[in-house]
């Protein structure tokens, strides 16, 4: 239940035609300043406190899935994904331990014990911190100028991967350089877009705040 459930929280993603009707091409030159602005923003934060959107489609159900909720991220692998809306829901992911909280109810999953899972892990944090962009050996990236933000679209290297997701686009916010959306589009059609709304970044966040309780 679980394992499905993470996998649609990631492998899921539809491209908005909106959002890359006015895409451009970098250069070559342009894509290796923009990868170096990126690994320079990654090392340059500490942690991120932000709002969340997330919109999902899945071909099953006739309308889409809207949640919201808060993000907290704090180097080097701590995530929280706090769900308030439209109920409560709880994924931390603690270094190498997950857990996710429903209804009261707690289940932890070691990482490093969990092959599929410990995959997942990579991704998210490489989603969100942006450092997919310069994972060659598993990602093959092509980036864009869409006027307001950059977009980096990666398709996946692993034959294991392309079983299940077609492509991730990562949009960078032109100022810090962060993560402002992240959508993956799932081999079956199906897609989950999250955007990050009023980022904080590298302000204190305590480390009880990615324990369950």
């Amino acid at each position: 239940m679980y394992k499905n459930i993470l996998i649609l929280f990631l492998f899921s993603i539809l491209i908005s035609p909106a959002t890359f009707s006015q895409r451009r091409v970098l250069t070559p030159k342009e894509a290796e300043n923009l990868r170096e602005k990126v690994q320079e923003a990654c090392r340059n934060t500490i942690s991120i406190e932000s709002d969340f959107t997330q919109e999902k489609e899945m071909s099953l159900l006739s309308e889409k899935i809207t949640s919201s909720g808060k993000f907290f991220f704090k180097k080097e692998k701590m995530l929280r994904w706090e769900y308030t809306a439209p109920y409560p829901y709880l994924i931390i992911i603690n270094n190498d331990i997950m857990y996710v909280i429903d209804d009261d109810k707690e289940n932890k999953v070691n990482l490093q014990s969990n092959r599929v899972f410990r995959e997942i892990n990579n991704i998210i944090l490489g989603a969100v911190q942006g450092t997919l962009l310069n994972d060659p050996k598993n990602f093959k990236a092509t980036l864009f100028d869409t006027r307001s933000l950059y977009l980096a679209t990666l398709f996946p290297q692993s034959p294991k991967l392309k079983e299940t997701l077609n492509e991730i686009d990562l949009f960078f916010n032109k100022t810090d350089n962060t993560v402002e959306q992240l959508i993956m589009r799932e081999a079956s059609g199906d897609y989950t877009r999250i955007e990050f709304h009023s980022k904080k970044l590298n302000q204190p966040i305590a480390d009880e705040k990615f324990l369950p309780r």
